[in-house]
């Protein structure tokens, strides 16, 4: 069972109406473990992949047939454009390469996807669309 909590002065309490739920089937005494970890904002986690496709939606079709018309390519692209990557070696090429981190919600506290996010959205405008204007992009990325 997984809980969202907020820390009070009280001590933790459910932070939806969904948590306090699951919290009720446990029995009055029952001693269970726990794992804090800070949550992050799944919304804005949302708004990330609105931001990938919104931009995606931009790229010519010569530059979607360069990402093999997969999404997920362009995405890891830009991501380690941005930084966000690893560096791994290739028996098989005998050569670096460098391979995107995961974005997962236990692997970046809501600071580090925030400082993402941004230089994401940089890469974007910088490579990808820079003859569009940024108040043109954020109109249309409402949209998603």
């Amino acid at each position: 069972m997984k809980l969202k909590l907020v820390c009070t002065s009280e001590g933790f309490k459910c932070y939806e109406d969904e948590d306090f739920e699951k919290k009720k089937t446990l029995k009055r005494g029952t001693v269970v473990e726990a794992t804090i970890k800070e949550y992050r904002n799944i919304k804005f986690h949302r708004l990330y992949f609105a931001l990938i496709n919104c931009a995606w939606e931009y790229l010519t079709e010569q530059q979607r047939a360069f990402f093999k018309e997969k999404v997920d390519l362009f995405r890891e692209t830009v991501q380690i454009a941005a930084g966000h990557y690893e560096t791994c070696y290739s028996l098989a090429r005998q050569e670096w390469f460098e391979k995107p981190k995961s974005i997962a919600f236990d692997k970046l506290t809501e600071a580090e996807f925030h400082d993402l996010y941004e230089r994401v959205k940089n890469v974007i405008y910088s490579t990808f669309i820079p003859n569009i204007s940024k108040k043109e992009f954020e109109e249309n990325l409402r949209l998603f």
